[in-house]
């Protein structure tokens, strides 16, 4: 074996190839033809979106675990673990499986250089192939057509939302990067459309491979009551559900295309109202929406564009805050920054700023100019690392005010190595 070690793996894989991000399926898909030739044998979910692709696989996740079958999952980026990006019925693997099947990846590319993602992708797919799985749920990486998940025909696709994000990838426009996340539909396959603004482009792209299309708003329908949700597939009977144990305004759209999904497998995979209801009782994840009560009180969301911060902030409008409200922040470059403070900065009282590592991430003093534009006298403040910026903001929050950890998944995974919350 090439090394011992999880984290001699890892370390190794950042090196292999010189762009950290290289869209395209020939390469990735030409390993798996060697490494996994009679391919995956499990029914497969795909999941694409620019918000909500974690939350969903948690949902269908629960549910079809309730309902006694045995389920994979592969989502990134992780929070505090590299091994929370592969579950088999909901227990991350283990370093030594990792292992194996990096060194069965190494083996079957010879020459091929891969992404650290391609080799995050090829593993999970060697894994769950060895494994006897009901479903396998597959998290799209970056945009679908040109994401090595989609090197996989998936038996049913869920597009969760689509808006600007990764405009540098996938185009400057709802429109062409609808058309990159439609690209992991399927002729005659169906797929699910969670928003109820579809873009033009995904609606065209499924007419023309001739997917079967499902869509919020004409195929389905949700509406929220107190804990409760009334869904309904058209020309069938209602339900009444409880709302998934997850925070955010987000999550009534992602529990109802989810449900759908659940609808149109029910011949391959059925479950009954109280595996569905049951599944969505015991769903969790970490870093959506997360409250933390305490003295301050915390609230952890990996919100890192525009759409998912402007949920972020109808989330907070709803809290109504009796105190003073303070920002822990950290972001990609290739984020919108102008667009995420715009949405904030009148909820916060102080930002505490952290550099992100790495050739994409951006520094406090980046932030801080973007952040000090506002021409509003608020407390700024930079810090290299986040324990540094973490220490300093508890020294100036008061025990009634509350403080917002959020941006990238880096910044909410070190928030989370931090304070090792006691939840679910």
């Amino acid at each position: 074996m090439r090394f011992n070690s999880l984290e001699q793996w890892l370390d190794w894989q950042t090196t292999l190839h010189p762009k950290e991000i290289e869209l395209g399926l020939e390469r990735v898909a030409s390993v798996w033809r060697r490494l996994k030739p009679a391919g995956l044998q499990s029914l497969v979910v795909t999941i694409a979106g620019t918000n909500g692709k974690g939350s969903s696989v948690a949902i269908l996740e629960s549910i079809y675990r309730q309902g006694g079958y045995r389920v994979g999952a592969y989502t990134s980026p992780h929070l505090m673990r590299y091994n929370e990006r592969i579950r088999i019925d909901g227990r991350e693997v283990s370093d030594e499986a990792l292992c194996l099947a990096f060194e069965q990846v190494d083996q079957a590319r010879g020459e091929t250089a891969l992404t650290y993602f391609e080799f995050a992708t090829l593993a999970a797919l060697k894994i769950f192939a060895e494994q006897t799985l009901d479903l396998v749920i597959l998290e799209v990486g970056l945009g679908g057509r040109l994401d090595a998940v989609n090197i996989i025909d998936a038996d049913l696709a869920l597009i969760t939302t689509v808006d600007l994000d990764h405009t540098d990838w996938l185009g400057n426009s709802r429109e062409e990067i609808g058309l990159e996340k439609a690209g992991i539909m399927r002729p005659k396959q169906p797929v699910v459309v969670g928003e109820n603004e579809t873009p033009q482009s995904v609606l065209g792209y499924a007419k023309q491979i001739g997917a079967e299309l499902y869509l919020a708003g004409r195929d389905f329908n949700a509406s929220q009551s107190d804990d409760r949700l009334q869904w309904q597939r058209s020309g069938r009977e209602p339900l009444t559900l409880p709302q998934a144990r997850l925070t955010g305004q987000g999550q009534l759209h992602n529990t109802s295309a989810v449900v759908m999904v659940s609808s149109l497998l029910q011949s391959r995979l059925p479950l009954d109202q109280d595996q569905l209801s049951e599944g969505l009782r015991q769903v969790s994840l970490q870093g959506r929406t997360q409250l933390i009560e305490g003295q301050p009180s915390l609230l952890l969301d990996v919100a890192h564009n525009a759409q998912a911060v402007a949920s972020l902030r109808r989330y907070l409008d709803r809290l109504d805050w009796p105190a003073e409200v303070y920002a822990l922040f950290g972001l990609l470059k290739d984020k919108d920054t102008e667009a995420i403070v715009e949405c904030l900065h009148s909820a916060i009282s102080g930002w505490y700023l952290v550099d992100l590592p790495g050739a994409r991430g951006q520094s406090a003093e980046q932030l801080a100019r973007v952040v000090r534009q506002r021409g509003e006298k608020v407390p700024v403040h930079c810090y290299s690392d986040f324990s540094s910026a973490y220490e300093s903001i508890q020294g100036t929050a008061k025990g009634e005010d509350l403080i917002v950890i959020f941006g990238s998944f880096l910044v909410v995974g070190d928030a989370l190595d931090v304070i090792d919350p006691k939840t679910e």
